[in-house]
């Protein structure tokens, strides 16, 4: 057999250097989300977070690159988010991660669909890792977006169907931020609880603006007023925080279900008087030890401040592992490899959805409580409590179908 002549064999040496040139390279993302305002301790809290695990990543990930963040407060405003995002794009950042509001959400989403059509090669992902108005992988689902947390209709499966075993619930209070995800929890608890437990009462309901209230106590008036023995709400940072403080203050008794009462100051806030009387849906709960439980420890060492965020580890493995399969930092290859990928994340298996890029993940119920012996010793904001798992569901329990139809590039 002839030797490959000298110009083949250099065509297949470039064609495989080519095809593993991510090695080694340095994948910039753009992080935009508010630093300023009340919700300010919340965003500070994810930006540590995106740059802790960056570090961590960038020393040991299948596709073998570097990641770094560059960060860019929105103000929580959809324009300034734009801005944001043409300014990332003009430094030549390619992936952006935001999850702060589904208004930010939903320019990016609106933007990006316009650029990557307008400027093939130069395209732009988005990974989503909270803004979970159903929407964004509904109506509005796009190629270019990835969401990784559980959305709020998931969420309120999960919640509902805890809820519906509880005895003890007879007359629940609604109370949400003026927003989609608000109104969106409101829509979601009324038609699940509904239709699991139609002898539930609904005796209030209320939307409060996004981060602009400051005394919450009328409105803790106005639950005790109804009778309810339960609150059900999705606010989240000073919202919450702020609400659970005037309940405290005003000796509201009732329980309260929650989405998101890890995030930053409202653990503070509920202390001991909070225990056994908060519950929270999550996708990573404090006692499940192995990686989860090291990040955590490792993050509080270095910040004093707590981990609370897996959807930032998956977007580094999912990232990780996608460049890997694609051979390529690409995002529209990248994109491609994201589609359908099953992964062991923080909480169990998770699994891309392909038809509306939505994570399947395993949720939890979490129960506020004194900590205890490990893995429940896990000390939340120095509080001397933490939140329990107390009921998992798997991805298949609080999955929803998708109306998504999806665009693809090229048809």
């Amino acid at each position: 057999m002839k030797p490959a002549p000298k110009i083949f064999a250099g065509a297949i040496a470039l064609a495989s250097s080519a095809a593993f040139a991510q090695a080694g390279e340095t994948v910039k993302i753009a992080w935009i989300d508010a630093l300023t305002g009340l919700t300010a301790a919340t965003g500070q809290n994810q930006l540590r977070g995106f740059q802790f695990l960056a570090e961590r990543f960038s020393r040991s990930n299948p596709a073998g690159v570097k990641f770094e963040i560059v960060s860019f407060d929105n103000k929580l405003s959809p324009q300034e988010t734009v801005n944001a995002l043409q300014a990332a794009i003009d430094q030549g950042i390619r992936y952006v991660a935001q999850g702060t509001g589904t208004g930010p959400a939903t320019a990016i989403i609106d933007f990006l669909n316009k650029y990557n059509e307008r400027n093939p090669g130069k395209e732009v992902l988005f990974l989503n890792y909270a803004a979970v108005d159903p929407d964004l992988t509904n109506s509005k689902c796009s190629y270019w977006h990835f969401r990784l947390d559980a959305d709020t209709s998931m969420k309120m499966e999960a919640l509902s169907t805890f809820m519906k075993d509880q005895p003890d619930i007879k007359k629940v209070y609604l109370i949400n931020q003026n927003y989609a995800h608000g109104h969106q929890v409101a829509k979601f608890a009324k038609e699940t609880l509904g239709r699991k437990r139609p002898d539930i009462q609904i005796v209030g309901e209320d939307l409060t603006p996004l981060a602009q209230t400051r005394d919450f106590a009328p409105y803790i008036a106005k639950i005790k007023a109804s009778g309810a023995d339960t609150v059900v709400t999705g606010n989240w940072s000073s919202d919450l925080t702020l609400l659970v403080k005037a309940a405290n203050d005003g000796g509201l008794a009732a329980k309260f279900y929650t989405y998101y009462a890890g995030v930053t100051g409202t653990p503070t806030a509920m202390g001991a008087n909070a225990a056994g009387r908060v519950f929270q849906v999550a996708v990573m709960p404090n006692g499940l030890g192995g990686d989860a439980r090291k990040v955590m420890d490792d993050y509080k060492a270095k910040f004093n401040d707590d981990f609370y965020t897996a959807q930032i580890y998956h977007a580094y493995l999912l990232l990780g592992n996608a460049m890997a399969k694609a051979k390529s930092t690409v995002p529209i290859k990248v994109a491609a490899a994201l589609e359908g990928l099953q992964l062991k994340g923080l909480n169990g298996e998770i699994q891309m959805r392909k038809a509306d890029h939505q994570l399947q993940q395993t949720l939890y119920i979490q129960a506020w409580q004194k900590t205890g012996k490990a893995p429940l010793d896990y000390d939340v904001e120095n509080t001397g409590h933490t939140f329990a798992p107390i009921k998992t569901f798997e991805p298949y329990v609080s999955s929803t179908p998708t109306s998504c139809q999806m665009k693809r590039p090229g048809g």
